[in-house]
């Protein structure tokens, strides 16, 4: 049997495999030049850049939890022009896909960095980042159906480079938020940014983290970030890009069988700086072992039990 075609689709994006880095676990990709052969990636998507420069949250900024970390960065980083003109180049050559991560304060701003960066035809596309937990404003955008089409459609409107909607999982709801960003012109989804959390020292008293609050991440979230996309996937007509606690070619498997298109890598970065690099040749394995040509051929074939029947008084049986 020959090689599985490991290329996908997400809406007008092609990627030449289904794994991607997360933005902020993967810098600017120069830190990881020693772990891995980037064109191994599926893509790469360097840490959000806003507009302007901005200094992020007080220190400190990360805390190692049970199973996961907190995180309160504040997007930290030089601004849309230091990101241009000192990192794009550099990320452009190193043979993989390049999705930019912006973030804005307004809806304006992202139509600006949008417009910017639709000159720069090489980028593979945009991810929008409208569900950061630990600054103000850019999370609000998430979790309102109505703002998120509003962001999305001014992104769409400036550029045509694919669009990815990253989205908050810290919301009642999450299905009526997905439904926005395809009404807003999203080629994708990204599920999900972290989940809102915090650490405490009980012997000082005090909050661990200096902003009080952060995003939590790791393996801790998988469970969560797979329930997101099982309930997307059913609910919304739009490609999907798992994002949660994946450390694991089984992880990788588990995100796509439930319906997701493509992965991203991010916690695991930090301990594991070359997995992402290794998962492509894991993929293939796996999918030639489960006699599949093809990604397509695995993504969403979860397989659910067939709801109870119904007894002769009406009422259905229970199983617990």
């Amino acid at each position: 049997m020959s090689e599985p075609n490991l290329q996908v689709r997400l809406g007008r994006l092609a990627l030449s495999n289904p794994i991607l880095t997360a933005s902020g676990t993967f810098g600017y990709a120069r830190e990881m030049a020693p772990y891995l052969d980037f064109s191994d990636l599926g893509g790469l998507i360097p840490k959000t850049v806003t507009l302007e420069p901005r200094m992020g949250n007080r220190p400190p900024r990360t805390v190692e939890t049970s199973s996961g970390m907190l995180n309160s960065i504040g997007l930290d980083n030089d601004g849309l022009d230091v990101f241009i003109n000192k990192h794009l180049d550099y990320l452009l050559s190193l043979g993989t896909a390049v999705i930019a991560n912006i973030a804005g304060r307004t809806i304006d701003e992202y139509h600006s960095m949008s417009q910017k960066l639709a000159g720069y035809t090489d980028l593979a596309g945009i991810e929008l980042n409208i569900s950061c937990p630990n600054v103000s404003g850019g999370v609000d955008f998430g979790t309102n159906p109505e703002s998120t089409e509003k962001v999305v459609r001014a992104a769409r409107e400036a550029c045509d480079l694919p669009i990815i909607a990253k989205l908050t999982p810290n919301i009642t709801n999450i299905i009526p938020v997905a439904e926005a960003a395809k009404a807003g012109g999203a080629d994708a989804v990204s599920l999900v940014n972290t989940f809102q959390g915090m650490a405490v020292n009980w012997k000082t008293r005090k909050p661990v983290l200096g902003n009080v609050l952060g995003g939590l991440s790791g393996p801790a979230i998988k469970p969560l970030a797979l329930r997101i996309v099982h309930q997307v996937r059913r609910a919304v007509d739009i490609p999907i890009i798992g994002v949660g606690g994946i450390s694991s070619i089984d992880d990788v498997m588990e995100f796509l069988v439930t319906g997701a298109s493509a992965v991203q890598i991010g916690t695991a970065s930090f301990y594991n700086p070359g997995l992402s690099g290794q998962l492509k040749q894991q993929l293939s394995d796996i999918l030639a072992a489960e006699g599949c040509s093809s990604v397509d051929e695995i993504v969403g074939t979860l397989q659910l039990a067939p709801p109870p029947k119904a007894t002769g008084h009406g009422e259905q049986t229970t199983q617990r």
